[in-house]
């Protein structure tokens, strides 16, 4: 799986490890996730492309880059994946926003739609999918199906954790989509949970069980 971008940065590492542990409080695990969805989508948006504008500064006219097209799609998927928007709202503040609600079937694990709304032209847009978790892949693949539904077609996906059956679901349906993630972990429970892991990512932001 040539798409699947691992970032080891030492920041990222280090807030990962923090962000896994149970004792973290509520404020402290939703500060976290905003500082790493902050430094993944650094990462995941490394290649924009960029045109040159002239501009003046105060001591004289020169040419400098910007970037070029239209501004990128935040899609984060509901309810833990705002949890990612707000830290990468702070890098590009003036990308727009789609919503997908996507609740797991608790017997069957598979990913059931309530709400789906999104910018009209996503075709001329870069649409990046956020979700703190890749486990099983069922609500990254139903998530991707609706963005290509309503016509996207350059989609990225971030994530802070994924395993191995998860990214494989997604590159079986999928596989032009690139994937950035802060781990791999092993495995996933009987339950549909990652392991290590660091448990429900939407309980531990909101304060719910």
């Amino acid at each position: 799986m040539n798409e699947v971008n691992v970032v080891d940065h030492p920041l990222v590492q280090h807030k990962l490890t923090l962000l896994r542990d149970k004792s973290r409080s509520t404020k402290g695990f939703r500060q976290l996730m905003r500082e790493i969805a902050t430094l993944l989508c650094y990462e995941v948006t490394r290649d924009l492309s960029l045109s040159l504008v002239t501009i003046e500064t105060p001591l004289q006219s020169m040419q400098a880059q910007m970037l070029s097209g239209k501004k990128l799609v935040f899609a984060p998927i509901l309810r833990a994946g705002v949890g990612l928007l707000e830290g990468m709202l702070d890098l590009v503040p003036s990308a727009r926003v789609a919503h997908i609600g996507l609740y797991r079937d608790p017997s069957s694990l598979d990913s059931v739609e309530y709400f789906f709304k999104a910018p009209t032209d996503l075709p001329d847009r870069l649409v990046i999918l956020i979700d703190p978790m890749l486990a099983t892949g069922n609500s990254a693949v139903a998530a991707l199906d609706q963005l290509k539904a309503h016509g996207a077609t350059d989609v990225r996906f971030a994530c802070v954790l994924a395993t191995l059956v998860g990214l494989a679901r997604v590159h079986e349906r999928h596989p032009t989509v690139r994937i950035w993630t802060a781990a791999i972990d092993d495995e996933l429970d009987d339950h549909g949970y990652i392991r290590p892991g660091l448990g429900d990512a939407g309980d531990r932001l909101y304060g719910t069980r």
